[in-house]
């Protein structure tokens, strides 16, 4: 007689049916795991016959054939230790038969106890979709199963608790669904910013649109405190982006038990160390990068040209498909990818360049050098690229405080729900709008096609450059309330293309 367990586990950022079924059979005593295990998944064999033991059953002396099905996929992680545990004790007449419509999923201690595992959320979300109604998890591991509404989730700290909720004995109280609350993350205000107006309208701009940027300036100018002020300004997370957000860093083990939904943008800064899978995904086992990290938020990269050059090339395909690609011999995973490129750098090594005090001994050949780290392919997928200078001592020290980020953000909020009503799920936001809208939504009057060939000219512009001048002057007039972009809005967004003009 075979014994079934229903279980799930992870494929890519999704989640996975698994079923394992246990065979016992006559022979030498041994126990198999097959169904392409990893060395986790194999070394469950000992968690389980500790754990049997430790709870007070007889661990059975006969061949032991386990199968994780289906068979061609690979398993991976300590998530199959409590349905094996289950699915061994069925099969030997230690408990009843496992219920069709219920699921198990968590890692045994050698005493009993169930440890919490990762990528929970994908796994709930696929629960439903396979038909599941009740699923077990370990305790940490409920708030986040939780937020799937249609799952009966039900936790417990030790397997007792589960063996005696299935013999009817004592029942395990379902997990409340969880409704998020306020965050109590700390928020960075853009009303400590003093000066800089022309950089905070960019990233309004920047916020409203979805668009990439780039700054730079001197040492001290204030590019990283704009930067990571940026969240404080973006629109509000729908719940299909929270969930996926929540996702992808349930996977690698980023969301916490108290707070289990991204409810806030990600805003993701690695170090100009990291490496290309780091960035991008992969490894031996694949797993997301500080890209797919930064789904639905931002990504900032400070001293942009301290990167290596492997790691920049690789954000090219990522900022026009919004996805990485990972290939690999045993198949293809592809991780969402739509975040808001934020860059900072100096204008030259020594980062003094152009700064009034002259104090800047770069020769000219020096400063080339620098800026040329940045590949003008990179470059062109850029929105807005635009100079930060040093801050005035009137500024710093006598201006009044700024306009808050709240205000900011009920602007940027409006803009967004311009953009949602207007595209109807065609587009997520401007910067990802394709050229069919583009012709449809970014058409220029007279006057701002005459502004566009001069500009296009003279500037030598791209057809992509092109493209994200019309996206941005798309989103320009979103902010000012206008249905038709008008030559004040091309204007302004071709002053955002420094770093093109020079």
């Amino acid at each position: 007689m075979v014994s079934k367990v229903r279980s799930l586990g992870l494929s890519g950022v999704g989640g996975l049916e698994v079923s394992v079924e246990c065979f016992l059979s006559q022979g030498l005593p041994g126990f198999e795991i097959v169904g392409l295990p990893d060395a986790a998944v194999k070394e469950s064999r000992d968690r389980v016959r500790a754990a049997m033991k430790n709870t007070g059953f007889e661990f059975p002396m006969r061949r032991i054939t386990m199968n994780l099905a289906p068979a061609d996929i690979r398993k991976e992680g300590s998530t199959y230790d409590l349905p094996v545990y289950l699915c061994l004790l069925s099969a030997s007449g230690d408990i009843a038969p496992l219920p069709d419509h219920a699921a198990f999923i968590g890692e045994l201690s050698l005493e009993g106890e169930l440890r919490p595992v990762s990528g929970v959320l994908p796994m709930a979300l696929e629960a439903v979709r396979c038909g599941i109604t009740e699923l077990f998890v370990p305790r940490d591991n409920a708030r986040e199963a939780s937020i799937v509404s249609e799952l009966k989730v039900y936790p417990a700290a030790r397997v007792e608790e589960i063996l005696a909720h299935l013999a009817g004995r004592k029942p395990i109280m379902p997990a409340p669904t969880y409704i998020p609350g306020q965050s109590s993350r700390p928020v960075l205000d853009f009303a400590e910013v003093r000066g800089q107006d022309n950089v905070k309208r960019a990233l309004e701009i920047a916020a409203a649109g979805s668009h990439n940027v780039l700054l730079m300036g001197p040492p001290g100018a204030g590019k990283s405190m704009l930067a990571r002020r940026l969240p404080s300004i973006l629109p509000d997370m729908t719940r299909a982006e929270s969930l996926e957000t929540t996702g992808i860093h349930s996977i690698v083990g980023l969301v916490g038990k108290d707070e289990p939904l991204c409810t806030t943008r990600p805003f993701r800064s690695p170090h100009h160390t990291i490496s290309p899978a780091g960035l991008a995904g992969g490894g031996s086992v694949p797993r997301p990068g500080e890209m797919s990290l930064a789904h639905n938020g931002v990504l900032f990269l400070d001293e942009l040209p301290e990167f290596p050059r492997d790691a920049l090339e690789a954000l090219r395909q990522p900022l026009e498909d919004a996805c990485v690609t990972i290939s690999r011999v045993s198949g293809t995973i592809a991780y969402p990818a739509r975040f808001m490129l934020v860059c900072a750098m100096n204008p030259c090594k020594c980062g003094w360049y152009g700064h009034p005090s002259g104090r800047c001994s770069c020769p000219d050949n020096s400063v080339r050098s620098y800026l040329g780290r940045i590949s003008g392919p990179l470059l062109d997928r850029i929105d807005i690229q635009i100079e930060v200078p040093a801050v005035s001592y009137e500024d710093l020290v006598h201006k009044p405080a700024s306009e808050p980020s709240s205000s900011i953000r009920t602007r940027v909020n409006t803009a967004r729900n311009i953009q949602n009503a207007r595209y109807k799920g065609r587009a997520a936001d401007n910067a990802h709008l394709d050229a069919e809208g583009m012709r449809e939504f970014c058409a220029l009057d007279e006057a701002g096609d005459r502004l566009m060939q001069s500009a296009f000219e003279r500037l030598g512009l791209t057809a992509r450059s092109h493209g994200r001048i019309l996206r941005v002057s798309r989103t320009i007039a979103d902010l000012d309330g206008a249905k038709d972009i008008s030559a004040k809005h091309l204007a302004e967004a071709l002053q955002y293309r420094q770093m093109t003009q020079q």
